[in-house]
Order: structure tokens, then sequence, then C-alpha cells
């Protein structure tokens, strides 16, 4: 075995060498490059022929290898056309072509090189096989035409144009077809190729392209001719705005601005309004310049249709764009258009039951039988909307009472008393309400029917008999036709129901009818009767104020009246209506009474002090102290003297009994 060294310092070494610096160090000094090899100079045909020998059995042995890879097939026929041996380079790719008949490039290279040896015949006749191996290939058409285009050949070069154009290939093969013949001013052959070319490839672009190419050529009338088959072509459903933006552009350039203007609105009418945002542009422009005021107008309103058919789609029930929408089309006047609109936005029903939400949606039915009575003049069609409507409202959970009343007073203004009537009827029966009534009382009184106005009174008192402005109104109308003791009765009535929302209104009313009747004494009785009910500053001072007026010695008797409300709030501790009534007294002294009556009242009135007390939370804990006003009346101050002067009595009466019955106690132990 042979003898292992030992490695006997294992230390680092202080130079460290790394792989990056080895691989650079070696790029530095070219290690890796070899040489080129030496350039072979032949000098004889022997030479030559032993290079080729040498050359053609490589690429052949390369061949055999793989047949399949088409750019050694490539390089081998491109290496014999440097040598000038066309025949063997194109044996060469006869022989590819056997391997790859499919293969583009291929048949491009060989092609190139026969045109590039001038071999015209063998360039056409390989052209000629590689469109009929491939005739998708549009590579090999373009070149075909080039080539014969070049060769001056027009003739030959538009046969193979068309027998292109039989295969229906892709629309740059035909515009490149239409500029050839443009190119030698075959007008009427360009416009042939163009109509094979918009029936195989219809779309808008192309249609616009075939127009723009008559106009150029200064066929107008051709223009105008394509657009026309164009739009009828497409029909309604697949229109585009591009094709009519640029049929109003021709027309506006040739100065038919009002064909222009049918152009823009056949469109606006005929396209969705989603796909119509830079046709309103282009129209408002054209109505700007060359348009009037109205044309103008049009513009601006069919935007805003656009605007609220956008949103009325979006929610169909935000019924304040349907408002906005049917004023903006009642304002262009077409009854079936309008119509159609009303129709439109009555069908979106609010989903739930909830008066809230038909709030808003009810006048749009109030609005359509308005249009349809006063615009259309329509009474039948008017009646039929009223109705369908009132058969909609769900009358179970809630009704309108104007939609009943509106219906009724149409009815009136057709003469026809007797259906307003039963509408009315109608309506308190399925769903009284206090609106109702007075719609349908003020209708009789208008009528002079005030025993029917009666009858309603009763049934409106019947429905709600704590209504106080029902009962008043119903005693105006009783003193309007002179029967004073009926309006009486029906106060009387009035004041003694169990339960009334506003009765203050309502003695008011009382007081003032019997004051107006010269009642002076039933006046003076109706105060005390309502001052038995209730102690309000307001009703002592009203009490007074009458007092004052009713008579030669209204000053003495308004006097007695503040004195008794005084003493009354002052036994009911009401401090603060205690003062209003006291400065009310204070301003009846000023300016009715003495030094000495006056001088009185101020003696009654109070002193404002600042007090102090406890603030307690909800839960009973103290939170601190607060500042409040307080009045203390000089009357209580007396009174409160004068009880603790009995207070004071009382103990020394008792004490003075307490010390007798010990002095007898004392007296009989002794």
């Amino acid at each position: 075995m042979p003898k292992v060294v030992k490695v006997k310092n294992k230390a680092p070494a202080e130079v460290q060498i790394t792989a990056e610096q080895l691989l650079r160090e070696a790029k530095e000094r070219d290690l890796e490059i070899l040489p080129p090899p030496p350039k072979q100079k032949i000098s004889d045909p022997d030479e030559l022929a032993d290079y080729q020998h040498r050359k053609r059995k490589a690429f052949e042995d390369s061949l055999r290898k793989n047949r399949t890879v088409i750019s050694n097939w490539i390089k081998y026929a491109q290496w014999e056309e440097s040598q000038k041996e066309v025949q063997r380079a194109r044996s060469i790719y006869e022989r590819a072509l056997d391997v790859d008949h499919r293969n583009i490039i291929l048949w491009l290279r060989y092609a190139e090189m026969e045109m590039r040896n001038r071999q015209v015949n063998h360039a056409r006749n390989l052209w000629d096989r590689a469109v009929t191996v491939l005739p998708r290939a549009n590579q090999f058409w373009y070149k075909y035409t080039y080539m014969e285009e070049m060769l001056g050949n027009v003739a030959g070069a538009r046969q193979v144009f068309d027998r292109w154009m039989e295969w229906e290939p892709d629309e740059q093969a035909w515009l490149t077809y239409i500029k050839f013949e443009l190119r030698y001013k075959e007008t009427d052959r360009a416009r042939r190729i163009y109509e094979k070319f918009v029936s195989v490839h219809p779309d808008i672009r192309n249609w616009i392209k075939f127009a723009r190419f008559e106009e150029q050529h200064g066929f107008i009338s051709g223009t105008r001719g394509v657009f026309e088959r164009a739009v009828e072509f497409f029909g309604d459903e697949l229109m585009d705005e591009k094709l009519f933006l640029a049929f109003a552009k021709f027309e506006e350039g040739q100065r038919e601005h009002d064909r222009a203007r049918v152009i823009y609105k056949y469109a606006l009418q005929h396209i969705p309004k989603n796909r119509t945002q830079e046709l309103y542009k282009a129209y408002t422009i054209h109505e700007k310049k060359y348009g009037d005021r109205t044309g103008i107008e049009d513009v601006i309103v069919s935007k805003r249709k656009f605007q609220y058919e956008e949103e009325v789609k979006a929610n169909p029930n935000n019924y304040d764009a349907w408002f906005d929408y049917l004023r903006l089309v009642e304002s262009e006047g077409d009854l079936e258009v309008i119509r159609e609109t009303y129709e439109r936005a009555i069908a979106n029903v609010p989903p739930t039951k909830e008066k809230s939400f038909w709030r808003r949606y009810i006048y749009l039915w109030i609005n359509y039988a308005l249009f349809e009575e006063l615009e259309a003049e329509d009474v039948k069609r008017t009646r039929q909307v009223y109705k369908y409507c009132l058969e909609l409202l769900p009358h179970k959970h809630f009704t309108f009472s104007k939609i009943w009343l509106l219906y009724a007073h149409f009815e009136i203004r057709n003469k026809n008393l007797t259906a307003a009537r039963k509408s009315l009827g109608m309506a308190l029966g399925m769903c009284p309400k206090d609106k109702l009534f007075r719609g349908y009382i003020e209708l009789e009184i208008k009528l002079r029917e005030f025993d029917r106005c009666r009858i309603l009174y009763q049934k409106f008192l019947e429905f709600g008999p704590e209504n106080c402005v029902t009962w008043m109104r119903f005693a105006e109308l009783e003193m309007s036709l002179g029967d004073a003791d009926r309006a009486r009765a029906i106060y009387e009535l009035a004041v003694n129901q169990p339960r009334l929302d506003m009765p203050e209104l309502l003695w008011k009313a009382y007081i003032d009818f019997e004051v107006g009747l010269s009642g002076t004494d039933k006046a003076r009785a109706l105060y005390e009767r309502l001052l038995e009910r209730t102690l309000h500053v307001k009703v002592w001072m009203s009490y007074a104020q009458f007092e004052m007026s009713a008579s030669e010695e209204g000053n003495v008797l308004a006097r007695q009246v503040y004195e008794r409300a005084n003493q009354s709030l002052r036994g009911a501790g009401e401090k603060e209506e205690r003062i209003l009534l006291l400065e009310a007294w204070r301003d009846f002294e000023t300016q009715n009474g003495d030094k000495e009556s006056l001088e009185n009242v101020l003696q009654k009135m109070p002193r404002r002090v600042k007090k102090r007390q406890r603030v307690q939370a909800d839960d009973g804990t103290e939170e601190g102290w607060e500042e409040i006003f307080d009045y203390i009346f000089p009357e209580d101050e007396a009174t409160k003297q004068n009880l603790k002067v009995l207070e004071m009595a009382k103990a020394w009466k008792k004490q003075k009994a307490k010390a007798e019955e010990e002095g007898e106690e004392r007296k009989a132990e002794k």
C-alpha cells in the first residue's frame, strides 16, 4: 500500500482562494478560448473538389442523423447556392419538402432562392405549388402577388388575388387587393372588391371604409347609398353608434344638416340608451353649431330622458325620478308617450303595505288622473284611472283621503253628484277618517244640503266623540243657520263628554259663543263651571278680562276674580302660575286701579332667592350640589311666622302642664 501522507499543519492558509476567484482568473487569462482554425486558401480545382466533398459528406451525415431538423436542410441548400450549384440546392430543397411539405419557412427559402437567381418560371411554379398546398398561409400569397407586380405582370397578379379571395382571407388581404387596384387607377374594380369584402366581412368598420372610399373618389350618392345599405343590413338589433356617427359626419361635411339631424334622431330612437353616449355628444355639438334654439333643447331633452331612463331602470321604485321623467315627457306633448310612461310608472307598486312607502307613489296616480282630465280631456279614462287606483289601495291597512275627495270632485265637475256621494259614502264605510268626513261635509255645505251636513256631523261625532274641532264646527254650522239653541245644545253635549282632545279650545269657543249672544250671566256661569274642573292660571286671567269688559263694575269684579285666583293658587302651591297671575294683576291695577290697590298687589309680589340643593342620580347616589332659584311670597312668610308663634305657645303650655304635675307629685310624697 502506498504511504499516506499526513497533514501536519491543519491551520487555514493566510490567503484563501475561492471558486469565483479561480473562474475570474481563467476568464482574464483566456484559458478556455481556443484559437480559430487556420484559413484555408483553395488554389486549384482539386482542392475545391476535395473541400466540397468533405462539406457535402458532413451535411449528409448530419441529415442521416436527424432528417426532421429543417434548419440543417436549409443550411445545406444555402451552402450549395453559395457554391453556385443552384441545381443541387434545388434538389436539396425538394428532398426537404418530401420530409416536411407543410413547413412555411422551407417554402419561403426555396422561393427566395429561385428569385435571387432570377429563375422566374421556377419561382412562379414554386409559389403556385405553395399556395395550392397551404392556401391559408397568407405569406405565400403576399410574396406571390408582390413578385408578379414587380415583374410588371399586373394581369397575373390580379389572377393571383382573385384565386386568393376565393378562400375568403382576413380583412388585410382584401384591403391589400383594393390598394393594388387603386395603384393602377382601377376604381370600378376596387368598388366591386369592396362589395365582396363587406359581404364576406360584414363588420361596421368595413362598411365605413367602403363609404369613405366612395367619398374620397367623389361619389357622394354612392357614399350615401353605402351608408343606407349598411343601416338596412344591420337592422334594429345590431345597430351601432359608430355607423351613425360616420353617416352623420358625412352629411354634415356635405352641408346637409337636416339629413344629419334626422340621422341623429333616428339613431337615438332605435339604439339602446346605454350605447349612445358618443352619439349624444356629437348630436349636441352639431346642434350647437348648426341648429336653432329648438334643436338644442331637443338634444338636451333627449339626454335628460336617457338619464331618467337609467335612474328608473336602476331603481324602479325611485318615484322622484319618475316625477321628473313624467314632467319632461309631458313638456313634449305626445299623448301616447305620456300615457305609456305613466303606465310604466304606476306599475311599480310599493313592495310592502306600509303607508310611508305609498305616500310618493299615490301622487303618480293623482298626476295621471289630472293629466287625463285637464290635458287629454278624456273623462272616461280619468274615471278609469281613479277606479283602478281605489281598487289597488289596501283599505284594510290604510287609505288616502285625498284620492277619494279628488274622485268625488271630479264626478261633481262632470255633473254626476250621485256617483260622488256614493264614492264618499263607500269611503266612510270602508275606512272612515277625519279628513274624509270634513271633505264630505264641506262638499255638502257648498251644495247647501244642510240636513245632510247634520247627518254627517252626527256620524262624524259617533266616529270620534273626543274631537273638539268637530263639535265646534258643528256648532258654528248651526249658528250660521241662525239656530242658537241647537248650537248651545251641541256645546253642552261637547263639554259633558268624558274625554276630549283639546278641552280648552272647546270651552273658549262656548264662552265666546255666549258672549257673542250677549249672555253675560251664562258666560259667567260657564267660567264658574270651568273653574270647578280646572284651576289653571290662564282660565283665571281670561275670567278677569271677561269681567273687566262685561259690565260697568267690571274693575271691581275683575279684582275679586284676581283675589280668588290668588287664594286658590296659593292653596295649590303653584308658584310659577301664581307669579304669572300677580304680574297680570299688577298690570291691571297699573291701568285701572289706584295707588292703594297697586301697593296692595306689589306687597304680594314674591322675592327671588338663590338656594342650594343636593343632586341625586337615578340609582340614589349623591352627585353633589346645584344652585336653583326659588320665589318666596310675603303672605307665605307671615303664615310661617304665625305658625311658629303657635308652636311656641303649645310648647310653653305643655311645659307648664308638666311642671304642675311634678309639683302635685311632690306634695303627695310629703
